[in-house]
């Protein structure tokens, strides 16, 4: 009973002093008990799906800013690692029989070591050339899974894949809790001194050099971290759908988890999550009017770039805090004085 106590009181005193002085920090946990709560009011298969599909490409998206947003080795391929992810669960699943909670990881172990295979060659490209670089790759691999259709399943890929869950409502929280942990891990890593290191190698690598830093390793790392977080998005979702097929792997892809994080903001993590949740719900509703479809999901994302340039997590951002002069800590944008160091607040 005592430890149950001295628990719940840790608790409250981080939610008081880490989580409420911050309304960003509050709308995350507003998030998170929606996104837990949500099965208890919405009953409806065809919603829960979205949602979940939704959830899976919020991996996808936040693994991409952070090997992109944070080092700044931009990545127009990322869909390899989703499509490794996917075909490497799904070999072993329809191979082996091993259950989902095996597959996924050792997928995403496979997409690590395509993060190794990508990250080897591209390290002393740059810029446009990386870009490029990095599109080749998922062709390659396109090219592979046609030509050994035996295992791949060629152009039809792998069907008959294991469940995650036998009910709509475990498939969902299996999805969700593994997002919301993933995500936050993520930001953690960000927050982190490997975090501030990468962030350094985007601004200036020659100074993280010259600061006696390996940056191949640490880039090497980051590429190994995106494919991670980026290939178990891509085994839950060969086991959702229980397919693995070529367009987990298509251009296309790779280019969508880009406008992900650019419209919700770059060097965030939480940003290409939220322009998931807005923009793919978004396209789903747009069914309805198939002619018009992507014509308004263009405009909307037009609008986003043109008036908010830095993306709509940091544009809002902006709007409900202020970042203190002195000691760079975040304030609600209603004070005066920072809460850290006092120091005037304009």
């Amino acid at each position: 009973m005592n430890l149950l106590r001295f628990y719940l009181r840790r608790l409250v005193l981080i939610l008081k002093n880490e989580v409420f002085v911050l309304p960003s920090r509050t709308l995350v946990l507003v998030f998170f008990l929606a996104m837990l709560l949500i099965p208890l009011v919405v009953k409806d298969p065809y919603l829960l799906r979205i949602l979940i599909l939704t959830s899976i490409f919020a991996i996808f998206a936040a693994s991409w800013d952070l090997l992109s947003g944070f080092t700044g080795q931009i990545n127009f391929g990322h869909a390899l690692f989703f499509g490794v992810g996917a075909y490497g669960a799904a070999i072993l699943n329809r191979q082996t029989g091993m259950p989902p909670w095996v597959t996924i990881p050792l997928g995403a172990v496979c997409a690590v070591m395509a993060g190794l295979v990508v990250g080897i060659p591209c390290l002393r490209l740059r810029g446009t050339y990386l870009a490029l670089t990095t599109l080749a790759f998922p062709i390659i691999l396109l090219g592979i899974i046609f030509a050994v259709p035996d295992l791949t399943g060629g152009e039809l890929g792998i069907s008959g894949l294991s469940r995650l869950a036998m009910s709509r409502e475990a498939n969902y929280y299996i999805v969700v809790i593994t997002m919301l942990v993933l995500v936050t891990v993520m930001w953690k890593i960000t927050d982190s001194k490997i975090g501030i290191i990468f962030h350094a190698i985007r601004e200036d690598e020659l100074a993280v050099k010259a600061a006696g830093i390996n940056t191949t390793m640490y880039k090497l790392l980051a590429f190994s971290l995106s494919g991670f977080f980026a290939g178990i998005s891509g085994g839950l979702y060969a086991h959702f759908m229980r397919i693995a097929g070529p367009s987990t792997l298509e251009v296309s892809m790779s280019f969508q988890v880009v406008i992900w994080s650019v419209f919700g903001g770059m060097v965030t993590i939480w940003g290409p999550v939220g322009a998931v949740f807005i923009l793919f719900p978004m396209l789903e509703l747009l069914r309805v009017m198939p002619e018009f479809r992507q014509l308004m999901f263009a405009l909307v994302i037009l609008l986003i770039l043109l008036y908010m340039p830095g993306g709509l997590l940091p544009w809002l951002r902006a709007k409900i805090e202020n970042e203190c002069p002195r000691c760079k800590i975040r304030n609600i944008a209603t004070r005066k004085s920072c809460r850290i160091c006092a120091a005037e607040i304009h």
